[in-house]
Order: C-alpha cells, then sequence, then structure tokens
C-alpha cells in the first residue's frame, strides 16, 4: 500500500510539473527571459570582429559600462581602438515602461553628440549587424508572442518563440528567439525582414556565470542577405563592481573613460 501511494505521490508531482510547464505562454516565456537578473551593474572589455563576404575582418576595442536604477538601464561604449573610431562613444537609456529607449552617439571628428531619432534606430551601428533597435531594449508588449514549440539546441531543450509586431512600421516583420528552458537565455534568434524573408541570425556562442549571474560573453549576429557577420566577445567583466551612476551622461561621452 505504501509502495502505491508513494508512485501516486510521485504521479501528481510530475502532473504538477507538467500542467504549470503548460500554462508558461509565449509572452511569459519571453518576460521571464526579459527579467533575467545580471546584476546591479557590470564592467567589460567588448572585442567586436566585422566580417565581409571575403572574410576580410576589422577588429575593434571597446570599453563598456551598465548600470540598473531600478526603473531603468543604463550602458555606454567607449571606442578604444582603431584609430579611425577611437573616442567614438555610444549610450543608452532604457525604461521599464512604454517609453522608447533614448539613445546617443558621439562621433569625435565632429565634436558633437548625436541623439539618434526614432526613424534612425534602423541604421546600422558602426558598420556592424546590430542596428539601433537591436541595441536597445525591445519593450515586452511592443510585440505579440507565440510559443511555437520545443527544440533541441547543442544538447540544450529550448522554447522557440515567434514575436511578431504590433507596429507595422518596424523593421521586423518577425522575430524567433530559441530560449533555453534551464536558465531562461536566449541562444538563437531570427529576423525577418519587411517581406518575411530571413534578414540576420543571431547565435550566443557561450555564457559563462560570473559573480552569481549568467553573462552572455560570445555571439554573432550574421546577415545571411549580405554575408557579413559580427562578433561581440566579452572579457574582463566584472558585476557588482559600484559603477558611479555619473558615468551615464552626454559629458561622459565627450570625455571619454
Amino acid at each position: 500500500m505504501k509502495t502505491i501511494k508513494l508512485l501516486v505521490a510521485a504521479s501528481l508531482v510530475m502532473f504538477v510539473g507538467f500542467s504549470a510547464e503548460a500554462q508558461l505562454t509565449g509572452t511569459q516565456i519571453i518576460e521571464k527571459a526579459y527579467t533575467r537578473a545580471t546584476g546591479d551593474d557590470q564592467t567589460s572589455t567588448l572585442t567586436m570582429t566585422l566580417t565581409n563576404k571575403q572574410g576580410k575582418q576589422r577588429i575593434r576595442k571597446i570599453k563598456q559600462f551598465t548600470k540598473d536604477f531600478g526603473n531603468e538601464e543604463k550602458s555606454i561604449m567607449f571606442f578604444q581602438s582603431p584609430a579611425d573610431v577611437k573616442n567614438t562613444s555610444f549610450m543608452n537609456w532604457s525604461y521599464d515602461s512604454n517609453k522608447s529607449d533614448d539613445q546617443w552617439i558621439y562621433l569625435p571628428a565632429l565634436k558633437k553628440t548625436k541623439r539618434i531619432s526614432s526613424d534612425s534606430k534602423s541604421d546600422y551601428f558602426m558598420g556592424s549587424d546590430f542596428t539601433y533597435d537591436d541595441l536597445g531594449d525591445r519593450k515586452l508588449e511592443a510585440d505579440k508572442h507565440k510559443l511555437l514549440k520545443t527544440e533541441t539546441i547543442n544538447g540544450k531543450v529550448c522554447y522557440v518563440v515567434e514575436s511578431i509586431s504590433k507596429d507595422d512600421e518596424y523593421m521586423y516583420s518577425k522575430t524567433i528567439t530559441w530560449i533555453n528552458k534551464a536558465n531562461f537565455i536566449g541562444v538563437k534568434k531570427e529576423f525577418y525582414d519587411e517581406d518575411g524573408d530571413l534578414l540576420k541570425i543571431l547565435h550566443i556562442k557561450k555564457y559563462e556565470k560570473i559573480s552569481g549571474f549568467w553573462i552572455i560573453t560570445n555571439s554573432e549576429m550574421k546577415n545571411v542577405q549580405k554575408n557579413h557577420k559580427t562578433s561581440m566577445v566579452l572579457s574582463s567583466v566584472k558585476v557588482n563592481v559600484g559603477v558611479s551612476a555619473t558615468k551615464f551622461t552626454e559629458r561622459m561621452m565627450m570625455r571619454g573613460i
């Protein structure tokens, strides 16, 4: 009798577990991915490598900082090399509300900080395969999310979620994201152009646990239509080091590190 009771109890636990999983919607899965904890602040060195269809590479070194202010998150990056982009800086402010991200770029040749307009957010950032919009924080409510299936990638079981913009003017007709069920890290994302054709694929190649937080340290965006790709590799990552709030200003963009 005891054995039967244990089997029944085990079955109930499994049933409850499956039911809880079945109740996760596409929106809930994306929300868990968006709200995944990454620490209060972070510093790192970013190596950005641009590779064209002939295989020729351009490598850029960047120092970047991020900080969570509670109802908003701010990030800033300073280009350190090569010479043609040195002292260029970029800053992004993302908000918890429906307000669009604020973004600025400082171009040393012009000695001027330029605010990125909403019309310019579909432009590619510094010759990379990431648009200004890609570098910002896409609002959960901006898209309709649908769980398509589960699929295993590199041994990781993933939710596959389709996201379609509620705004007809958005540069992507849809995106499809593969999210690791174990830790809700997105491991792959496909971007489709306005005609519904595959435009770009983002691959997360490596993530590490640093100071108790899962941090993406190696990613690659490939434009399949242009056969051009951009890799982003983080090193010297430090979490919760007390980055000053004064770091995220237009004055600091012009001043540099």
